[in-house]
This record gives structure tokens, sequence and C-alpha cells, in this order.
């Protein structure tokens, strides 16, 4: 045994021990026949390199002329996909245009007549923002009422007609279903006593309560502090739901 000064030490005399360490199993897949089964099922005679030994041909099927060039498909008439809008061809030098050709139109009086008849053209209505003159259009900026002048402005759309119509067909079937009941006794509406008299009774005990949540302390330390807490806070939310849906409904109907 030697250092790193490469000087022998004592504790080299004493050959030790060679411990050999057992290699672990080697892995095996489960999965390694259905992989095996997989490739082979896959695997074709002659597909990349190409057969061992070329199959030679029989004497009566010789090789003829032009088999191995490429078929090509049949000769037709290119054309274009727009030619209809092709314009038509320049004439050549040998064509003759045609003269002599005169004509009894006035272009003077005709011109004249047309000034004369024409409407002046509207000036387009701008606005200028800037000092510099910068313009724009007054039609789509709003300023100008165009929506006033149509001819359907301040007619009801079509569809809140037919929404409007829906809820009248809805409010029917419900009136009839509410009918319905009454007649079997299965439901009856609270009166406008009753009515007024849970709504007070409502509001006195979310009174209460907020008495009570008034008086808690500031600091919930303790999980007994917290837990009363929350549930008058859920006491008074649930209150204020009631008292919301009982006011925002002039008729009740409560079931017997």
């Amino acid at each position: 045994m030697y250092t790193r000064d490469d000087e022998p030490t004592i504790y080299g005399l004493i050959p030790e021990a060679e411990i050999k360490r057992e290699k672990a199993p080697r892995h095996v897949s489960k999965f390694r026949d259905d992989a095996k089964g997989d490739y082979v099922k896959l695997k074709d005679d002659h597909k990349t390199m190409g057969q061992a030994k070329v199959p030679v041909r029989q004497p009566e099927s010789f090789m003829k002329k032009h088999e191995k060039e490429p078929v090509l498909p049949d000769r037709r008439t290119f054309k274009y996909p727009d030619e209809e809008r092709k314009r038509p061809p320049v004439p050549t030098t040998k064509e003759q245009p045609l003269m002599g050709l005169k004509t009894s139109k006035n272009f003077i009086t005709n011109n004249a007549v047309q000034n004369i008849t024409s409407v002046p053209r509207m000036p387009q209505k701008v606005y200028v923002d800037t000092r510099g003159g910068h313009k724009n259009l007054l039609e789509p900026s709003g300023l100008e009422p165009v929506y006033v002048h149509r001819k359907d402005y301040g007619e009801t759309p079509k569809y809140l007609e037919k929404r409007k119509d829906e809820m009248k067909e809805l409010q029917e079937e419900y009136d009839a279903y509410i009918a319905e009941h009454f007649r079997r006794g299965a439901m009856r509406s609270l009166s406008g006593d009753e009515r007024q008299a849970i709504l007070q009774g409502l509001k006195t005990n979310w009174e209460e309560i907020h008495d009570q949540y008034q008086g808690l302390s500031v600091v919930t330390d303790t999980a007994p502090k917290k837990n009363r807490k929350e549930r008058m806070e859920a006491e008074m939310k649930q209150l204020e739901r009631d008292i919301e849906t009982i006011e925002r409904h002039n008729v009740i109907y409560i079931g017997n």
C-alpha cells in the first residue's frame, strides 16, 4: 500500500480479501415476446435491399419496346381558368379598319344640354377640428343626425315584437298553470297583509342579528368568536336574500 507520496506504509503488509459484488439480475421486459412478434409481423421480404436472387423472365414474356416508359395521360387542349375574361386579340397589320364611318351627333350641343340639365353635385360635408384645417367627414362622426331621417325611425324592431309575443304566451301558460292549481286547492296566494307581516318580521330579525353583530369583538382570536361571526354573517345574508325576493314579487304563491 502506498500513500500520496508513493511511500510504503505498514497498512499494506497484510493483504486484504477482495470483495466480489454480485450483479443484479438483468431486467427482461414482459413485453419482449409481443415486441418480437410485432417486429416479425411487420417485416416483409426484400423490402429494402431487394431480392437475393432476381427472378428471370420467361421466354414468352420478353421485354417489349417502350415498356418501362411512363404512361402519360391523354392529350387535351389547355385552357386558362379565366379564359372567358380574356380580351380580344390585337388586330394584325393585315387587317383593315372600317373606313368612312360618320356620325350626325353634334357634340357641342349635346355637351351644352348635359351641363344645363345636370344637377349640381352637393359638396361633401366635413368638419375641421384643428387650427391647421384638418378635415374629417361629418356623417360617420355622429355629429349629424342620420338615423332620425330613416323610414323605420321610431318603430319597434321586429325582434322586440317577437320577444314580447313569446313573453305573453309564457305568461298565459303560467297563469293557466296557477289557475289549475288553485282549482285543485294545491296552492294559494299570500294576501297583502300576510306579505307585509312576513317582510316586517324578516327585517326585524335582520336588525336584531345586526345589533348583536355590532357588539362582537373586533379581534377574532379564538375559534368560537370566529365561528359565531361567520354564523351571524351567513344568517344576515340569507335574510337579505329573502327580503329582496319578497320585495321583488308582489304576488307570492305557497303550497298547501
